[in-house]
C-alpha cells in the first residue's frame, strides 16, 4: 500500500505524542485497514480519496450491520488519518471535514445502588483466607475511589501514600492524579497487605504492584477479576449481567453527585479530560429523582377526569 509509510507515521504519532495505549493503536491499525481495502476496491486509497468515498465507506459500513457506536469510533479514526496528513503536507485538502457521522445518543450507565454495593461486599467478605481478602480489598478500592480497571490492576505499590490516605494514579495519556482514599478502604487494605506475600511465590514481575499475580503481566489481570465479580453477585443477590468493576466507578461518581459533591471535583477524581463526560452522572441522578417523585408525589399519578371533562 503506497499509504503504508504514512500509516506508520500516524500512529506513530499517537503513540508519542498522545500517550495511545497497544490495544488503542491496533485498533486504529485495523480501521485503517478496513477503511484502505474498501477504496482499494474501488482503484484508489486514501491520497486520492474525495468526501464521496468516505460517506459510501460508511454506508457500506452501515449496510454490515455494525452499532452506530462502532461507526462512530471508526469515523473518528479515519477522520483523525486524513487531518494528519493535511497537517503533513501529504495532501492539500481534509476529505473528512465534509462528512457527518452517525447521530450517537449517550447511553446512560449501568448502576448500582448503595444497598447492593454494600452487599456486594459484604459477599466478598464471606470468602475465606488471602482470595477473599484480595477481593475485598479490589472491591472497596473501586467503590472508594472510582479508579478504572486497567488503573487499579496495574497500581504500584509505590502509588500508595506511606499513610494509605492517597493514591497516585496513571490515568490516559499519562496524566497523573491524585484520589483520596476512605477509611473502610484503607481498612480493607491493611487486611490485605497482611496477606499480599501469598500471590508473590512464583511472581518475579508482580513484587512492584499492589495486586501481585502470577501471570505473565506480573498483576491480577482484568479477566480474572470479571470473573470473580460475576460469580460473587448471586451471593448477593445481583444479575451477573449488571456487575462489572466498571460499574463500580459508575457507583462511585453517582453516589457521590447523589451526596452534594461538587461536580469538578468528581471529574477530577475520574481522571475525565472533557466535564462533559462527567455531566452524565447528573442525567442519571435527574432520572432518579424524576422516579422517585413519580413514584410518590400524591400529585404525580394521573388524576381521574371529571365529568365536565377538565382535570
Amino acid at each position: 500500500m503506497a499509504e503504508q509509510p504514512y500509516l506508520d507515521s500516524f500512529l506513530e504519532m499517537l503513540t508519542v505524542e498522545r500517550g495511545a495505549s497497544p490495544h488503542t493503536i491496533d485498533a486504529y491499525r485495523r480501521d485503517l485497514a478496513g477503511y484502505a481495502a474498501f477504496l482499494g476496491r474501488a482503484g484508489i486509497g486514501p491520497l486520492a480519496a474525495v468526501g464521496a468515498d468516505l460517506r459510501a465507506w460508511l454506508a457500506h459500513l452501515s449496510e454490515s450491520g455494525l452499532a452506530t457506536s462502532t461507526l462512530a469510533r471508526r469515523l473518528s479514526a479515519i477522520r483523525q488519518f486524513h487531518r494528519f496528513l493535511y497537517l503533513e503536507g501529504v495532501r492539500a485538502d481534509d476529505p473528512a471535514q465534509t462528512v457527518d457521522g452517525p447521530r450517537l445518543q449517550r447511553p446512560l450507565p449501568r448502576l448500582l445502588s448503595e444497598a447492593e454495593i454494600l452487599a456486594l461486599i459484604e459477599a466478598a467478605r464471606g470468602h475465606p483466607g488471602a482470595q477473599g481478602l484480595r477481593l475485598v480489598a479490589c472491591l472497596e478500592l473501586l467503590y472508594a475511589t472510582g479508579l478504572r480497571v486497567s488503573e487499579l490492576l496495574s497500581l504500584p505499590l509505590s502509588a500508595l501514600a506511606s499513610d494509605r490516605r492517597l493514591l497516585v494514579v496513571l490515568g490516559k495519556a499519562g496524566k497523573e492524579r491524585m484520589v483520596p482514599v476512605g477509611a473502610a478502604a484503607r481498612r480493607a487494605l491493611e487486611d490485605y497487605f497482611a496477606v499480599r506475600d501469598a500471590f508473590l511465590r512464583g511472581s518475579p514481575r508482580g513484587a512492584r504492584y499492589l495486586f501481585p499475580s502470577r501471570g505473565r503481566l506480573g498483576h491480577l489481570t482484568r479477566q480474572r477479576l470479571a470473573q470473580l465479580l460475576k460469580a460473587l453477585a448471586p451471593e448477593a443477590g445481583i444479575d451477573p449481567e449488571r456487575i462489572s468493576a466498571h460499574v463500580l466507578r459508575h457507583a462511585f461518581a453517582s453516589h457521590l453527585l447523589a451526596g452534594g459533591a461538587d461536580l469538578r471535583a468528581v471529574q477530577l477524581m475520574l481522571g475525565h479530560a472533557d466535564l462533559a463526560t462527567t455531566q452524565i452522572y447528573t442525567h442519571v441522578e435527574g432520572d432518579r429523582l424524576a422516579a422517585v417523585v413519580r413514584a410518590h408525589h400524591p400529585l404525580a399519578a394521573p388524576r381521574p377526569r371529571r365529568p365536565d371533562g377538565t382535570g
